[in-house]
């Protein structure tokens, strides 16, 4: 029997998510007021009996002039990807976004594809024949991963430039890097630091270091350390107004959805970071720190906290987000990598972002347009 796809109430929604043990900080109705450049609709799958099975947070980004939209569904949506009849699922969500006026369509299956150890992640980087991740032995593999592709290539669907080339590109990311906390202490979890991180911690608690909860207020001055790392990381920083938009849309939907760590030393902010939270998942978001003083080893200490306090709230998982899969020593965010990996845990690749071009023109033109951007 075919699904029904409709939109859903934000209670609706959000009592969706919360029955799974996961989902996406992207796919919460939320996520939808941090984007207001994009229109959100909250979609929900229905079976023959009437029952909600399916959720997703469908963002559509209008085409100036022409009325029509690129619909993107980020880390989503929340279905059976490995259903054998995945159609069955694509299929009505499709004909519901080309209803809505979209010309092309983008989402990213939150299916994992292959995960590297943390030992296979250091031996990779000291590889002088791995030039990208993918190049190193997976510790495991997601053989399911390889089906949820090859149907949706046989569907039409196309693997992005960014999801083709992975790491840090438009989009989001392809290779993230996860610690898991199912099952483990904080003390194993310490124990799973590698020497240098368990140094850092300690020297900065021998320095002083205070790490504490901040609040809208002080996003003020984690912008100040931001705009720093974003010069220093070579990246274009968003505005202080997307970081206040976000913090007001996602803590009036849970007090705990966002949360805003800052690290001082002697009276001067050193380091911030926030972090997210849906069900047992919770992400490092955005982390931004200052050149100064960094023997006091404030990044340390900072994530070292968020991870005392992720486990304190019963997370599954501890998410660093993004890393880059490219393991030449020239990359700038090669540190990046080595600073994730010493947490322990491991470098998780998912299937990354893929396109249904409902109307080819206007696909390929934007194609053209982000290219040359």
């Amino acid at each position: 029997m075919p699904l029904r796809v409709q939109p859903v109430s934000r209670d609706e929604h959000l009592a969706f998510v919360a029955a799974r043990p996961s989902a996406s900080h992207m796919q919460v109705p939320s996520w939808g007021e941090v984007k207001p450049d994009w229109r959100a609709e909250s979609l929900g799958w229905f079976d023959e009996e009437g029952r909600l099975v399916g959720a997703g947070l469908a963002l559509f980004r209008p085409v100036p002039k022409l009325k029509k939209y690129l619909a993107y569904l980020p880390e989503g949506p929340l279905i059976d990807w490995y259903a054998s009849d995945l159609d069955r699922w694509l299929d009505p969500m499709l004909a519901h976004l080309k209803g809505q006026g979209a010309f092309s369509v983008r989402m990213g299956p939150p299916v994992v594809v292959r995960r590297w150890g943390a030992d296979a992640v250091k031996a990779a980087i000291a590889d002088p024949a791995a030039r990208r991740l993918g190049d190193a032995e997976a510790t495991s593999y997601e053989p399911r991963a390889v089906d949820v592709a090859g149907r949706l290539l046989r569907a039409g669907w196309q693997r992005t430039a960014s999801g083709s080339e992975g790491g840090f590109a438009a989009g989001q990311p392809r290779y993230v890097f996860q610690v898991p906390f199912a099952g483990r202490s904080l003390e194993d979890i310490h124990g799973g630091l590698n020497q240098q991180w368990r140094r850092n911690i300690k020297k900065a608690e021998k320095a002083g270091v205070k790490v504490v909860r901040g609040g809208e207020e002080d996003l003020p001055a984690f912008y100040g350390l931001y705009l720093e790392t974003a010069e220093r990381d070579r990246f274009l920083p968003r505005p202080l107004s997307y970081f206040q938009r976000m913090w007001t849309a996602l803590t009036a939907e849970h007090p705990d959805r966002m949360r805003l760590y800052l690290a001082h030393h002697d009276g001067d902010v050193l380091a911030a970071a926030t972090m997210l939270t849906v069900g047992d998942h919770v992400w490092y978001s955005y982390g931004a720190s200052t050149s100064r003083k960094r023997e006091v080893q404030p990044n340390n200490a900072m994530q070292w906290r968020m991870m005392t306090d992720a486990h304190e709230l019963g997370a599954a998982v501890y998410d660093f987000r993004g890393i880059t899969d490219t393991l030449e020593e020239s990359n700038h965010l090669l540190g990046l990598l080595r600073f994730k990996a010493g947490a322990g845990g491991e470098a998780v690749e998912y299937l990354g972002e893929w396109d249904f071009p409902v109307n080819r023109l206007l696909h390929k033109a934007l194609g053209l347009y982000m290219s040359r951007r």
